[in-house]
């Protein structure tokens, strides 16, 4: 896990090692916040459905809600994508994290429906509105920081962090929710321990918003703004990318479905399918996510890492096709117990992870700089909003109305071969130079990504850094 030094990737360190850190962690925390709120809500379902829609179809609302929030999500990367391919990545990111943390704040300060009646469900479909709109535009300007901040060779090592921040989020209310439990009565956790992991949301995101305030722009984006090939509005970046690139849109859109289906049935499904279709106490399937998630965390960057040696579509093949052939025995083993529960679910994680680990650096990289922002937060976010926040309602459905425990795993296989057909069409882009207005693995830049063009590079190959970032203040 050691990080490349200059040395060993001559022409293809755009930055010093510290501030490609700090750039992998600005991306990172931001990402942690997202999940983090995303996957409280899916580890407090029982609790919120007390407080907010008591009745006979009080859970079902309550998962319609988490739908809700996506609704949202491809409104703010048509709004935010443009936005960040025209005034910058980081400028853009900063204002999505600090949308995101108020949001999951407030959700911990609604008055239950005993309280306030129908106005405690409206504001609360309201703020998911809100933090569906910001979260348009952080993925996929996340993703597109931390491509392009990474050096070309070990693009998918550095970008796995991004979803070691994904799982870390996720981890995190796992165990907040856990110590609630284990300390609550059922009656304190129901009135207002619920809140706790929401309030934690704010500090989150304002640590997030420190960092990226303190980092500047990615050296992708800065090369756009010096040889004047940034788009001149917003709206033409936009216009543009639906003219001349909606083919990598579509297929992005086919990776996504696939990704998200089986990513939200894993992670924030997987508790309410345990408790009500296994009879897994909740506390027991919380556990079973919870190392299901930190075994991921501690192998993720091993994914990432070796996708930088044998390309992206390989690992994305293998994972594919292994989540397809194992979703039906591994569903069955977590339905043996406690232990064979805790065997399947890790089976899957694994299995899933070289999809996972691999995101930012296979997504960003299937559009040309100056529309990349935009390309990934619209065809990212219509697939996620469409296929990725219905996930718990639609397996919810399928095993209430069927009978049969096995339907999520037929809908992840579905899933698979719709990413098998876009998998087929995606050119392989693992070592390729992100800059540039060509698309990577497809368009050659004439100045082969601009490593000849002076001022850029010294005579030994390696960035310049200090003639590029000497006299730039940070933003």
């Amino acid at each position: 896990m050691s990080a490349p030094t200059a040395s060993e990737t001559p022409g293809d360190q755009p930055v010093d090692n510290a501030t490609l850190r700090r750039a992998v962690g600005a991306s990172m925390i931001g990402n942690a916040t997202e999940w983090y709120d995303y996957g409280v809500y899916a580890y407090l379902v029982n609790e919120l459905t007390t407080n907010f829609f008591p009745g006979h179809y009080g859970h079902l609302a309550t998962l319609l809600v988490y739908a809700v929030s996506f609704i949202l999500r491809p409104l703010g990367g048509i709004v935010w994508g443009p936005i960040g391919d025209r005034i910058g990545r980081n400028s853009v990111m900063a204002l999505t994290i600090i949308l995101m943390a108020v949001g999951t704040f407030l959700v911990g300060c609604i008055p239950s429906y005993d309280r306030i009646g129908i106005w405690a469900p409206i504001v609360l479909i309201v703020l998911r509105v809100i933090q569906g709109f910001s979260t348009g535009g952080e993925y996929g300007g996340a993703a597109t920081f931390m491509a392009e901040y990474a050096p070309d060779k070990r693009r998918g090592f550095w970008g796995s962090f991004l979803e070691f921040g994904t799982l870390a989020g996720f981890s995190g209310g796992i165990i907040i929710t856990l110590i609630l439990r284990a300390s609550l009565t059922e009656h304190q956790m129901d009135t207002w321990g619920w809140r706790i992991p929401f309030l934690i949301g704010l500090p989150l995101g304002l640590i997030g918003l420190y960092l990226r305030t303190r980092m500047e722009d990615t050296p992708v984006f800065q090369e756009l703004q010096q040889n004047d090939e940034v788009e001149e509005a917003a709206t033409g970046a936009l216009k543009n990318l639906l003219r001349e690139h909606w083919r990598p849109i579509l297929k992005l859109f086919g990776l996504v479905i696939a990704l998200n289906i089986a990513d939200y049935t894993l992670l924030t499904y997987m508790p309410t399918y345990m408790s009500d279709s296994l009879g897994i106490s909740s506390t027991q399937s919380d556990v079973v996510v919870l190392i299901g998630q930190l075994l991921m965390m501690a192998l993720i960057w091993y994914a990432g890492a070796t996708s930088d040696r044998v390309g992206r579509k390989p690992m994305w093949w293998f994972s594919l096709t292994a989540t397809f052939v194992l979703a039906v025995p591994c569903f069955w083993l977590m339905g043996q117990g406690m232990a064979w529960a805790i065997i399947g679910f890790a089976v899957l994680g694994l299995v899933f992870l070289p999809q996972l680990g691999t995101i930012s650096a296979t997504f960003p990289a299937m559009f040309p700089a100056h529309v990349r922002y935009a390309g990934m937060a619209i065809g990212y976010n219509v697939a996620t909003a469409a296929f990725g926040g219905t996930v718990a309602s639609v397996d919810d459905s399928l095993v209430s109305s069927t009978g049969n425990r096995y339907m999520p795993a037929f809908y992840m296989m579905a899933a698979m071969v719709v990413g098998m057909v876009a998998l087929v069409f995606v050119p392989e882009t693992a070592g390729k130079s992100l800059r540039g207005r060509g698309t990577p693995g497809e368009d050659e830049p004439a100045d082969d990504a601009g490593r000849d063009r002076p001022g850029i590079h010294n005579v030994s190959g390696i960035r310049d850094v200090s003639r590029e970032f000497g006299s730039r203040r940070p933003r």
